[in-house]
């Protein structure tokens, strides 16, 4: 079981959004993701500060950034904005970032209902899961 445990890392997920920026968790010996909650972009000190309330709370050994690109898989707005707060992430918590293509995550999640931001952000956890399986 210890082999199990040291095996065993945490991961942040986040759907970036100008205005909401939805959270999942996920590890990596179970590979299931799920939505924790959405922060209300108002500005980046706050922002920041709730994330790392995340982050000191869950104690992830990774996060996953979902990328946001056009159907055809050019990049847009979105794109660098999502970028920027990846990269934002890994300076301010010296955690490894990796970006997911969530080109469909939101899309994807608009029927379930409840809360887009967090759900799309578990798509985007599963996405990086089923690409770190596939790489193994």
């Amino acid at each position: 079981m210890r082999e199990q445990e040291s095996l065993m890392q945490t991961i942040l997920a986040f759907d970036f959004g100008e205005k909401r920026i939805g959270v999942a968790v996920g590890n990596t010996l179970l590979k299931q993701a799920q939505a924790l909650k959405t922060i209300h972009h108002k500005n980046v000190d706050e922002t920041f500060r709730a994330i790392k309330k995340i982050i000191d709370e869950w104690q992830p050994s990774h996060i996953a950034v979902g990328l946001p690109r056009h159907p055809d898989g050019q990049p847009h707005e979105m794109t660098a904005k999502a970028t920027r707060f990846g990269n934002q992430l890994h300076g301010r918590f010296n955690l490894p970032v990796t970006w997911v293509d969530e080109r469909y995550s939101s899309a994807t999640v608009s029927d379930v209902g409840g809360d887009i931001d967090a759900q799309a952000a578990v798509l985007i956890l599963e996405q990086y899961f089923n690409e770190s399986s596939a790489q193994s």
